[in-house]
């Protein structure tokens, strides 16, 4: 059964990314004042499920005091906030803001107008699950790059 989800997964994905991706070219920054890698760190935080600065330097393979100066930017900017951790308060967790996930979608790879569409030919019952699935699929992920940072396998 896993299989056969996994091979549905494979397949379906790549047919959403085709029918909403646009090719565009990147300027070095945009409108919300984001370069490419800041777009790829908020692409990797949650407005409700917290990480951890040091987890996520690890993770994108950059140096913490390189990770920090971006956060510094980033938060100065609204698009994430950093709190302290309640069980440690000596330790922070950071988080996107509404402001910051507005940018993130803003800067999708993905065209958002097309993306609409898609749904639209939806019922709303259709949407709500669909949607729902891949929120399910992207926390999955997210608890799946904490668990395995930077690494490679194949299923059996």
């Amino acid at each position: 059964m896993i299989r056969r989800l996994t091979r549905d997964v494979l397949r379906h994905y790549p047919q959403i990314y085709f029918a909403c991706h646009l090719e565009h070219p990147r300027a070095r920054t945009n409108a919300h004042r984001l370069a490419d890698r800041d777009i790829v760190l908020l692409g990797h935080l949650d407005e409700h499920e917290p990480i951890g600065p040091g987890l996520l330097a690890r993770h994108l393979g950059v140096r913490p005091s390189t990770l920090s100066a971006q956060l510094q930017q980033l938060g100065a900017l609204g698009h994430l906030v950093r709190r302290p951790a309640p069980r440690d308060r000596r330790h922070q967790q950071v988080f996107i803001t509404p402001k910051g996930a507005t940018a993130l979608a803003a800067t999708s790879i993905l065209d958002p107008g097309r993306v609409t569409v898609l749904l639209m030919q939806l019922s709303p019952e259709e949407r709500t699950l669909a949607v729902g699935g891949l929120a399910l699929l992207a926390r999955a992920g997210r608890q799946l790059q904490l668990k395995y940072p930077k690494r490679r396998w194949r299923a059996a």
